[in-house]
């Protein structure tokens, strides 16, 4: 039995041993577990057997960075956001990796990335989103509530270090004017319980072309349903949350899956997470 983890804490209710159990059944690997593993921050430092003894494990919150001091190297995703969410034991050393950019970059790959882009909030997922919008070549305007302005201030000069041509702009997130290509929610605004909340206004929808919430429960947030009201393209934080996975098990074993398998999945996920709220 070979045995992968999601660690964490507090874990509660995860899709990730769902996804990844159909992942491992798809490639033939029955012979596979996925577990989760709730890990105290103060215990993080002391888990290093435990982790050594997986083939390959998941990071979720608090422990992205600080797991970083246990591996035994850095894959540039990782070192590009100085954050680990996947980690590879590779004959006994640890490697680390970030796949939630790829997870990202694969389920928005039919929206226009490259174009006029509006960033909803810019912290952990939205600071990742920012640098990989941009590296697409977007012209990027993020924006937020005026108690995050310096805070992507900070997300701003960051981008400019990597990338001085690239083009960004801050506003706030009530003062959001012009047109835009697509519209991106890194915001918790909508996220159940809180399921009638939006974001931004309806002129604001009306102005935007295209849409991705990384939201996934609920699998169609306010948001995303004033949007397709509206006959416009829009994604949710269910895709993103597969194909970060997806990227995993490429990682981890080599395995690859069509475009059809992916899809699949994404619609199991969001299923469950529905049959999840209607028994909360």
């Amino acid at each position: 039995m070979k045995n992968y983890a999601l660690i964490g804490h507090p874990l509660g209710h995860s899709m990730s041993p769902m996804i990844h159990d159909r992942l491992f059944a798809l490639s033939g690997r029955d012979a596979f577990s996925y577990n989760l593993t709730d890990i105290l921050p103060e215990n993080l430092a002391d888990s290093g057997d435990y982790l050594r003894s997986l083939e390959g494990f998941n990071v979720t919150i608090p422990h992205k960075t600080e797991i970083i001091p246990l591996l035994d190297e850095l894959d540039e995703s990782a070192l590009r956001y100085n954050a680990v969410n996947c980690v590879k034991n590779q004959n006994g050393r640890l490697i680390g990796y970030n796949t939630d950019c790829d997870g990202f970059v694969s389920s928005a790959k039919a929206l226009p990335l490259n174009g006029e882009v509006v960033l909803l909030g810019c912290g952990g997922v939205g600071r990742m989103i920012a640098i990989e919008t941009v590296m697409k070549d977007a012209s990027l305007t993020i924006a937020v509530r005026n108690e995050d302005i310096l805070t992507a201030q900070r997300l701003m000069a960051e981008i400019l270090s990597k990338c001085s041509n690239a083009s960004v702009k801050i506003t706030g997130i009530n003062d959001i004017q012009g047109k835009y290509d697509l519209l991106i929610n890194a915001t918790p605004v909508g996220m159940f319980p809180n399921v009638n909340d939006c974001p931004v206004s309806d002129s604001v929808i009306e102005n935007c072309a295209t849409f991705f919430d990384v939201i996934y429960n609920p699998t169609e947030t306010m948001l995303l349903k004033k949007a397709r009201a509206m006959n416009k393209a829009a994604v949710g934080g269910a895709s993103m949350l597969v194909y970060q996975a997806v990227k995993a098990h490429e990682i981890w074993d080599g395995d690859f899956y069509t475009h059809e398998q992916i899809a699949d999945i994404v619609a199991e996920t969001e299923k469950a997470v529905e049959n999840m709220q209607q028994t909360v």
